[in-house]
């Protein structure tokens, strides 16, 4: 008796669609594959991907953050009001 996957993959390959297996999928591995190999596979490795992530994703949104306030702000701030925004020399 053949089994339901073998006739859904000798219809697939009749109609002259690639039929794929699991272990076809495999050796192409794909980015989803491998991420998880890489990263995911082990608790330790993951948690630490997801905190060094984390303080990575944080750092850029402040300093993106930062840099549109200042443009936004410019002739607004402290620095850029000339009495103010000086330090007296010290002679």
């Amino acid at each position: 008796m053949i089994g339901n996957s073998t006739l859904a993959s000798n219809r697939a390959t009749e109609r002259g669609e690639i039929a794929m297996d699991s272990a076809a999928r495999r050796i192409g591995g794909g980015i989803w594959e491998g991420l998880y190999r890489v990263i995911m596979r082990r608790n330790s490795v993951y948690v630490t991907f997801v905190v060094l992530g984390a303080f990575a994703g944080e750092r850029a949104v402040d300093y993106g953050v930062h840099k549109l306030w200042e443009i936004n702000n410019v002739g607004k701030r402290y620095e850029d009001i000339p009495v103010l925004g000086q330090r007296p020399s010290e002679e």
